[in-house]
């Protein structure tokens, strides 16, 4: 280890701080001294409605907020991490388990003792890596209470908000976290904007984002006969915003292409519950998709459009 771990002091860091919108944790119990959240004044965000406000980790836990463990389905390696009743932007994170340690991907914001027991259950983590700015949530304490790093793009720092020696920049496109897990550096949604890739399978968060149509089920018909996927439906969208819906240029889409080819997945694990496809065709979905919505944009000769697997 390369840095002298930093305490893990939970009765500190659950009085501070945290957006109800986005989940960012700010390191000040002081509500006089933080009234905005820079993460949801940026056009990639929103504040709701209801307005701009701040909850703490004591207060998540007091109104019954738990996280809930559920083993992947198609691999007993993954497991998935989502706190319930939904928080924030309801992301999960993604407990990643390999024998050369543990790698959380993603963060959300409720760290708890009842889910730091459950993963030391299950071999603690060896690392953090945190896909963009959207979910560095409390990836701080999360860090401090495992006594691990935490990767981020080198080009995303600006967005974190809790000085940490735990806190590693990412600032190759490829990095290997541990034997056999690569954060792969693809921007577009943020300049850094990453995606993990483990054993043939890709951890998108909204770096790619899983689309309806994507997960939809076009085999069979409501008789039950086969039947062929109607043309131009896509299985993701490439976006700048996600809530606010701006996309991504096809100069943007192309650049990503180009350092995505380079990799062999046969399943993608978005950001939500739900939001996995297996497939072993997937990448050439991927390269679909990115076509559909470069010609959406009234790009009828761009260079994406020619490229192929």
């Amino acid at each position: 280890m390369d840095f002298t771990p930093e305490p893990y002091d939970d009765n500190v860091s659950s009085s501070w701080l945290i957006c109800n919108t986005c989940g960012t944790q700010f390191p000040t119990a002081d509500r006089s001294a933080l009234k905005t959240c820079p993460i949801c004044d940026d056009p990639r965000q929103y504040v709701p409605p209801s307005g701009q406000s701040f909850t703490t980790l004591a207060d998540i836990r007091a109104t019954g907020h738990r996280n809930e463990f559920m083993s992947y389905q198609h691999d007993e390696r993954v497991v998935f991490i989502r706190t319930e009743p939904r928080f924030a932007i309801g992301q999960r994170a993604i407990l990643i388990r390999t024998p050369d340690g543990n790698i959380l991907w993603d963060c959300i914001t409720l760290v708890d003792d009842e889910t730091i027991d459950r993963i030391k259950q299950l071999g603690g983590l060896k690392a953090i890596v945190i896909s963009h700015p959207h979910f560095y949530s409390t990836h701080i304490q999360w860090a401090r209470a495992f006594r691990c790093p935490v990767y981020l793009s080198a080009e995303d720092l600006c967005w974190t908000t809790t000085p940490s020696a735990h806190r590693k920049p990412l600032t190759e496109i490829e990095s290997e976290i541990v034997p056999g897990v690569k954060a792969v550096k693809l921007g577009g949604h943020f300049p850094g904007s990453l995606v993990l890739l483990f054993d043939g399978r890709l951890f998108t968060a909204d770096t790619l984002m899983t689309t309806p149509a994507g997960l939809g089920k076009w085999d069979v018909d409501a008789l039950g006969e086969k039947r062929e996927k109607p043309p131009g439906m896509n299985s993701f969208s490439f976006l700048w915003s996600i809530p606010n819906y701006i996309p991504l240029s096809a100069d943007e889409i192309h650049r990503m292409w180009g350092i995505l080819k380079a990799y062999e997945f046969k399943s993608t694990h978005g950001l939500m519950v739900g939001m996995d496809i297996e497939d072993d065709k997937v990448k050439a979905r991927v390269l679909e998709s990115m076509k559909i919505q470069t010609r959406a944009m009234g790009n009828v000769t761009h260079a994406l459009l020619d490229e192929t697997l």
